[in-house]
């Protein structure tokens, strides 16, 4: 049997391969531009404005990259749309544009020093040791079990450590929270860790209504922990440090409002003139700051020591000497699947008792390294790795697994296929979940239905690879997502989602929902993102992009692979009310056997007639949107017209083999005296003022880079079937994506 000291040694190893593999090739690039130098005597002190709220942690290492230029630097300031970098080399008075580049190795590190401690620590590593090899024999009293959350109690109260396997909507959040209350009412300390703020969040607001239900709240007894405690914990503001401080302290309060505000202005006028005198007095404001943020971290560490209940993030509990400096009665460690299995221990080691809860059907960690033991230690999960999941190969649940057996989340026709094919029917539907879902599926589009599978087969070859990335992407089934996304809306459905497997198409889908979407967003909950940043959120209608289809001549190894059968399930379950599956069912039947999760999903939708294929088109769009119509290819009056109304540039793509009619011929001749024609074709071009000899899959007109026909010339589709659909989208920032990939 392997020893707490060679699971220490191999973790450190592991975690050693990833931190070298994150130095030497970065991770999260951001833009940042309009860098002004604040001060010359090294380190070299720049403010640079940024697109969006970095929230990269104070003191955190970075690149820069400006160009071919680069150099280390540390994070001075992370605030709002601004960050100031403390870099080692002096770019000048002005950066116009650079990458920012960051990866939390520094995480990695604080978790290797707790490690060493578990070392040195006969009593953690005992506590490591029950985690890894969970005892054979559990010691609660079976026989006195009323419910899931009292045998869970019972399960915690007796045995070291105890799974909790909660697939989604089976009440995980509603069964911890209530564990937690009942060792919180007598007055034991809990520990609640997640690797996500929100999943922190979700838990922590849970624990507090039913604490203030039950009329046992104290203030200072329950606390949020770090985190910027966003619109989660509104209602609890009083778990937050912040509120806690500011009615302790007020005058340590109002002295930090008085320096956010000062910055914050002083900030918006280095935005419009950059003087010396201001650039001095921003860097003074900092020195202020980092000494009143000293005061109130003495005030956090009293708060985290007198406190029954603290929720933070696995990160702050490796961080911070306040969380890992206490030892606890019980540790609960939620969303377990997404964390390292050295961070499981590292939860373990912190309390007297653990629950270790999640869903390893559910997606796993994420590392960079293709070492070995990354592999092993930081790809997998702690289900898995104390031995817990290889019992349900013969059938069985470990004596210490407590499965959560009931969902409440979603309607019974999506949860079939997960049921069966997932969860191999040991997890079923609650008697209410037909009812309560029914007001979601009665909404378009596709009324009445929960769960539909938009079959993509014969409308042309739009899957290619993003020439940076690599990750592909599909123009077709972007625009119909979005579609579906607005007869969602116009159908009166409060919370959408869409997802896809792949980077770029999750990226495209946001630009385009930022550029001609915004004010519906304002209105309704819509939300695009790839699979993995899904996990733990939840949507009424949830619509999942496969993104797969010809010209490629394999599928994915992200649909393939074998992590796809998890990645499939939380696209799949995020879902309330209806399930919406966009996929080119002629190329998974081409490329996928049947074993695969993906050609099972296709084939169960199948199965139980729920396909909409292209014939039904016009059965389900019902409201065109001003910026994205749908018409029959054939009619081309309307592109005509665009292009008689060009005014500097016409971009037209021929895939190989295209005959322009002599009608489009015409066209493209009679354009005005300044307006440009590019043709991007393998055919030499001889009527345009630029050729690209390249070679799009697809047919597409695009006019001044603002207006974006797809599907058109019809000449030049391939493998399309009856109808012929083409489709106008006005969107510069799709236009200007599609020409950066030429």
């Amino acid at each position: 049997m392997t020893t707490t000291k060679t699971y220490i040694k191999e973790w450190q190893q592991a975690l050693q391969q990833e931190i070298n593999h994150l130095k030497k090739y970065g991770g999260s690039r951001y833009s940042v531009t309009n860098g002004r130098l604040l001060s010359n005597d090294g380190p070299y002190s720049y403010y640079f404005d940024t697109a969006i709220s970095l929230k990269i942690p104070v003191g955190s290492s970075i690149k820069l990259e400006w160009g071919t230029m680069k150099t280390s630097g540390k994070v001075l300031s992370s605030e709002g749309r601004g960050i100031i970098l403390a870099l080692e080399r002096n770019f000048g008075a002005l950066i116009p544009d650079a990458y920012l580049l960051h990866d939390p190795w520094e995480l990695l590190e604080q978790l290797m020093e707790r490690l060493d401690e578990i070392k040195k620590s006969k009593q953690k590593r005992l506590r490591v040791k029950r985690l890894m090899s969970p005892s054979m024999e559990v010691k609660h009293p079976k026989e006195k079990i009323k419910s899931n959350v009292h045998e869970l109690i019972l399960r915690s109260k007796y045995n070291h450590t105890t799974f909790v396997w909660g697939p989604p909507g089976t009440g995980k959040t509603y069964i911890l929270a209530r564990t937690a209350a009942n060792k919180y009412f007598q007055k034991k300390r809990v520990l609640i860790l997640s690797h996500s703020n929100q999943a922190v969040d979700v838990l922590m607001r849970e624990l507090t209504d039913f604490i203030k239900r039950k009329k046992r709240f104290r203030e200072g007894d329950v606390l949020r922990y770090g985190g910027n405690n966003g619109e989660t914990l509104s209602a609890h503001h009083e778990i937050t440090t912040n509120l806690l401080i500011e009615k302790q302290d007020p005058l340590l309060a109002q002295d930090r409002h008085r320096l956010v505000e000062e910055r914050r202005h002083l900030k918006q006028d280095l935005a419009n003139s950059f003087s010396k005198r201001d650039s001095d007095h921003l860097l003074e404001l900092e020195t202020k700051f980092s000494r009143l943020l000293e005061k109130i971290r003495k005030k956090e560490i009293q708060l985290v020591k007198e406190a029954f209940i603290v929720g933070t993030t696995l990160a702050k509990a490796a961080s911070d000497s306040a969380v890992y400096e206490s030892d606890y009665d019980i540790v609960i460690l939620d969303e377990a699947s997404m964390a390292y299995v050295p961070q499981a221990a590292l939860a373990a080691s912190l309390g007297k008792r653990v629950i270790i809860c999640g869903d390893f059907k559910q997606l796993p960690p994420i590392a960079s390294s293709r070492h070995p033991l990354v592999e092993k230690w930081l790809k997998e999960d702690v289900f898995h790795k104390a031995g817990v999941v290889e019992w349900l190969k013969e059938g069985k649940l470990h004596p210490q697994l407590f499965l959560l057996k009931e969902q409440r989340r979603m309607h019974p026709d999506i949860s079939a296929f997960t049921n069966r094919y997932i969860y191999h029917s040991l997890v079923g539907d609650h008697e209410s979940v037909y009812k309560s879902r029914n007001n979601i599926t009665c909404l378009a589009p596709f009324k009445d239905e929960a769960s539909v599978l938009l079959d993509t087969s014969f409308t042309g070859l739009h899957c290619v690879n993003d020439r940076t990335t690599n990750s592909r992407f599909n123009l077709w089934q972007l625009l119909l997502s979005f579609q579906l996304i607005h007869e969602a809306y116009k159908g009166g459905v409060a919370s959408i989602g869409y997802v896809t497997p792949y980077r770029a198409q999750a990226n495209l889908m946001e630009m385009l929902l930022e550029e001609i979407y915004d004010k519906e967003r304002s209105e309704t909950d819509i939300i695009a993102a790839t699979v993995h940043r899904f996990q733990g959120s939840e949507r009424d209608v949830m619509i999942f992009d496969t993104v797969d289809s010809a010209p490629q001549n394999r599928a994915g190894m992200l649909i393939t692979g074998k992590d796809s059968e998890r990645l499939i399930n939380v696209a799949i379950t995020r879902t309330k009310g209806k399930f919406i599956h966009i996929s080119n069912r002629n190329f998974i039947e081409r490329h996928l056997y049947k074993g695969k999760t993906l050609r099972q999903l296709v084939d169960h939708q199948v199965q139980n007639n729920q396909t909409v294929t292209t014939e039904d088109i016009g059965s389900w769009i019902r409201n065109q949107h001003s910026k994205l119509k749908w018409m029959h290819a054939r009619k081309v009056e309307a592109v005509f017209q665009d292009l008689r109304s060009a005014k500097y540039s016409i971009t037209i793509s021929l895939p190989e083999g295209t005959m322009l009619t002599e009608e489009w011929e015409k066209q493209l001749i009679n354009r005005g005296r300044r307006v440009k024609l590019t043709v991007i074709s393998k055919q030499k071009c001889s009527n345009c003022d630029v050729w690209l000899d390249e070679g799009f899959p697809f047919p597409f007109v695009m006019i001044d880079e603002k207006v974006l026909w797809l599907g058109i010339p019809l000449e030049g589709s391939r493998g399309v079937h009856p109808p012929f659909v083409a489709v106008r989208l006005s969107s510069s920032k799709i236009c200007d994506y599609l020409l950066k990939q030429m």
